[in-house]
């Protein structure tokens, strides 16, 4: 009878092999930085999914700035979540991987920008609008119901409009002067303006292992859809690539390098709604699962 397990051994058991398993395969800590207007509980799929193919995953889904929080200014946005990820950077020596949607991947650069000695080994960009937003989306009206995408300029370029996290990286293609001259965020975060700190957050840029970015054309929200691949509109609405894009081939901030060294993975998939990327099990498996070991 001695070899036979009680059900009362049986957790025990259970709780020792997900320990064994995370230490044998060494998993790194994953951190999930939520979007606008949502928070942790909206990833509780994501992290069941992270958990199931690879077992005892240190999984982090930050609790800050969430919801109504969300439309803070994103530099305070930043300082906040810095001060969050930093300690869970600085206790392993393997580095961690971020997965960062919506809005809360312009947060999750702006970290890893200021954070000069981070240890991030896979930067996850789900559905971001890394090189901005201009479209009359539903988000759009509900922050701003009196106001078109084409007349948004005059208070998002404001010192009253750059006060909200939106507005941080509304980008007009039709008011380009008036973006460079305005944008305190997203403008400088792309090195579409010299500033003081361009080479220091060049060189954090470049301590990335790997950076994914995933979106796709059924997104509904992020316009064009192409900014979550760092493609964006011209002047005449036209989506100019990534690899054509000026602040690319003057590798402003360290893109071109990245993806000349083959650490820039693109994963487009269509038919996903905006709100449904976090929780897409083929999203998850064929974008995500292979970057988090």
């Amino acid at each position: 009878m001695g070899g036979l397990m009680t059900d009362g051994c049986r957790p025990c058991v259970v709780i020792w092999t997900v320990f064994l398993l995370s230490s044998v395969m060494g998993y790194k800590p994953v951190i999930i930085v939520h979007g606008i207007l949502d928070g942790p509980r909206q990833f509780e799929i994501l992290a069941k999914f992270i958990n199931q193919s690879h077992p005892g995953t240190n999984v982090t889904t930050l609790a800050l700035y969430d919801y109504i929080g969300s439309m803070k200014p994103l530099w305070q946005q930043v300082d906040g979540f810095r001060e969050a990820i930093r300690p869970i950077m600085e206790s392993t020596d393997d580095g961690v991987h971020l997965i960062c949607f919506s809005q809360g991947g312009l947060i999750c650069r702006g970290v890893l920008a200021t954070l000069p000695t981070h240890n991030a080994h896979s930067l996850i960009l789900l559905s971001s609008p890394l090189a901005g937003q201009y479209g009359d989306s539903s988000y759009l009206k509900y922050f701003f119901p009196k106001f078109i995408k084409s007349s948004l300029y005059h208070f998002c370029y404001s010192t009253c409009g750059q006060r909200i996290s939106i507005c941080n990286y509304w980008n007009d293609p039709h008011q380009r002067e008036r973006y460079l001259k305005s944008s305190i965020y997203l403008a400088p975060l792309n090195g579409e303006i010299e500033h003081a700190n361009s080479t220091a957050w060049r060189d954090s840029f470049l301590r990335i292992q790997t950076l994914v970015l995933i979106g796709g054309q059924d997104d509904g929200v992020i316009t064009p859809w192409e900014s979550s691949i760092f493609g964006f509109y011209d002047s005449n609405e036209t989506v100019v690539e990534m690899e054509k894009q000026d602040w690319y081939l003057r590798d402003a901030f360290g893109l071109k390098t990245l993806n000349s060294e083959g650490a820039v993975v693109k994963c487009v998939v269509p038919g996903v709604h905006h709100t449904s990327w976090h929780s897409n099990h083929t999203v998850y498996k064929n974008c995500i699962d292979k970057w988090l070991t």
